[in-house]
């Protein structure tokens, strides 16, 4: 019998089965509890191989870091990114030279990476950032890092040290917008510098620990001839589509969650000419229009008073008081529906907004909802025929199984017919077979002329009737 268990069971039976000194209840003695601590903590067996390594690894970084940091100028301009990166690696080299640390220059590089991230950017999400094949970045808790790559997910090596890490970085994110996240605000909506969108929620809310969603700001935004090449639409489609927004007609992209209902958005917004006066409205700023003549308006959240809180239909409101020729609203949630169906229908044609939705049909029932939340108590026919005047064009974008994303329905909106909205498909997606994982199928005509083509002549743009499928047999 080992020592450490003779103690213990000697502590268990009271040690000689009478009550020991110091012990009124026959229990063990403080001498006994204490050696048999001490032996737990030297029979611990201590970390070998990887792990070994690893706590090395993280223990030279930590040390090297503290040191670094408390070595650099608290103020150095932060702007002059070339001259703090070389006074950087100056005081990196300085200090492996006089902690003795030898390395090989691999080990030497994705070390001063990583201190250098930790430092001047977001630690371990850097490299993810860097990487432009990925699209989405998902921080499930500090040691479960997911990325999107061409619709597909993939679990990385990529982790934080601990929870408070994960914090110090988001805090990192969120403070230089103003924002907070803590207790009494457990989740947060922010961007990077880049424009790249992010969610997170924290404890507790989220019982994994900290959880963040960034959806990557494309540095050379997607453009039409792209989301051809991509399958995403055809030249035809495209080719409508502008002759729609020229036409200030007024159309909702919807669809799923990262389905590509912003990237549609911003290159819709593309075609609309430049000696118009564009009112972009978001949570968090994401459209990326070249127009020389566009105004870009954020929501805010409330401070820590619960005070200051400024809502997308706050700014919907406001915008109609400065002189927009077009408002586009990067998502309708909630009651900014009602206030736009009404910008809509006052003059402010060829607005653009996004919608969640399964499908067409689907994105009416939505708007419904959306408009009852404004709190005005509407009777459904009254807001049925809002939309029904107000809307002209329904884009509906599916992300499909096999990651590719694809606009499936282009449905015009007719009317009301009694108490029900009247709509029509233009165009539909049909799926024609599978190869190789990949869905193989295309957007094609009905063979349906929309009412609305007027109003596309009107502006100079004759669009033939093969467009439409007129004449042609599928």
């Amino acid at each position: 019998m080992s020592l450490l268990r003779r103690i213990e069971k000697s502590s268990q039976s009271g040690g000689t089965g009478g009550k020991g000194p110091g012990s009124e209840s026959g229990g063990p003695t403080d001498e006994q509890s204490r050696l048999a601590a001490q032996l737990r903590v030297r029979q611990r067996p201590a970390p070998t191989g990887v792990a070994a390594a690893r706590e090395s690894y993280m223990d030279i970084k930590t040390r090297v870091q503290n040191k670094l940091l408390a070595e650099l100028d608290p103020s150095m301009d932060m702007t002059r990114q070339a001259e703090i990166h070389a006074t950087m690696e100056e005081l990196f080299q300085t200090i492996l030279a006089e902690e003795n640390i030898v390395l090989s220059r691999a080990e030497r590089q994705r070390l001063f990476d990583q201190i250098k991230a930790e430092i001047l950017g977001l630690g371990p999400l850097e490299p993810l950032l860097a990487d432009e094949t990925i699209t989405e970045i998902m921080v499930n808790g500090p040691k479960n890092i997911y990325v999107e790559r061409e619709g597909k997910i993939y679990h990385t090596n990529q982790t934080f040290e601990n929870e408070e890490h994960v914090l110090r970085i988001l805090e990192r994110i969120v403070a230089p917008l103003g924002r907070r996240i803590d207790e009494s605000q457990p989740y947060v909506d922010a961007r990077l510098m880049d424009g790249s969108r992010v969610n997170a929620v924290i404890r507790p809310i989220s019982l994994i620990g900290p959880t963040i969603t960034i959806r990557k700001f494309a540095k050379q935004p997607l453009t039409v001839d792209d989301l051809i090449r991509f399958g995403t639409v055809t030249q035809q489609i495209i080719d409508f589509l502008r002759a729609c927004v020229i036409a200030r007609l007024n159309i909702i992209v919807s669809g799923g969650t990262g389905s590509g209902k912003t990237t549609l958005l911003n290159v819709l917004s593309g075609f609309i000419p430049n000696d118009e006066r564009i009112i972009t409205i978001e949570n968090a700023a994401e459209l990326q229009l070249r127009q020389e003549h566009v105004v870009t308006l954020e929501s805010r959240p409330p401070n820590i008073e619960g005070k200051g809180e400024i809502t997308i239909r706050d700014l919907v409101v406001n915008s109609l008081r400065m002189r927009p020729d077009r408002i586009i609203v990067g998502e309708c949630r909630a009651g900014e529906a009602l206030d736009m169906l009404q910008a809509m229908n006052t003059g402010h044609d060829g607005s653009l907004t996004t919608l969640h939705s399964n499908s067409p049909r689907d994105t009416l029932a939505r708007l419904e909802v959306m408009c009852l939340m404004a709190g005005m108590d509407l009777p459904v026919r009254a807001i049925r025929e809002q939309i029904a005047s107000a809307v002209n064009l329904i884009c509906h974008e599916e992300r499909l199984r096999d990651g590719s994303r694809k606009i499936v329905k282009i449905t015009e909106i007719q009317g009301m017919e009694g108490d029900v909205i009247v709509m029509s498909d233009i165009f539909e997606f049909e799926q024609t077979g599978i190869e190789a994982g990949k869905i193989i199928g295309r957007i094609r005509p009905t063979g349906l002329r929309p009412k609305f083509i007027d109003r596309i002549e009107a502006v100079g743009i004759h669009l033939p009737p093969s467009v439409f499928g007129v004449g042609q047999r599928y």
